[in-house]
């Protein structure tokens, strides 16, 4: 009986310390993953300002199209009437125009429906090719 004692004793020392082993990796590893997950974590953080800017430029920038839309519509509607053409032409000459001013389609789009709404405009043949050639 003596003899089963000490290996029995020995089994238990070695599976304890099999145990323990085990709980050391184990520990090691949930640091490893808690710390790469801290580290994911900060990113989504630190990304996240840049998203909301991201965003809310998009919007500034849908809202601004929106606002400019009406006058571009109102310029579109006085080419139309003066070169007698359909919209998509008329948007055509607007964005050459543009081009050849270097300015924003707004921008000219506006000048022509402040010239067309002006009381000076009634005695104006070509208030398109004015509003550009300002620019030029």
């Amino acid at each position: 009986m003596t003899e089963e004692g000490p290996p029995r004793r020995k089994d238990l020392h070695d599976a304890l310390e099999a145990a323990r082993l085990e709980h050391r990796t184990q520990a090691q590893r949930y640091e490893e993953a808690k710390s790469q997950l801290q580290a994911i974590l900060e990113c989504f953080e630190a990304a996240r300002p840049q998203r909301e800017v991201l965003h809310e430029s998009a919007i500034g920038r849908l809202q601004a199209q929106l606002e400019s839309l009406p006058v571009i519509e109102q310029a579109k509607g006085i080419i139309m009437a003066q070169q007698r053409c359909g919209p998509r032409e008329a948007f055509d000459m607007l964005r050459r125009d543009c081009q050849r001013a270097n300015i924003e389609v707004r921008v000219l789009a506006a000048q022509i429906v402040e010239q067309v709404a002006s009381p000076a405009a009634a005695t104006s043949i070509q208030p398109v090719q004015r509003a550009a050639s300002k620019h030029a």
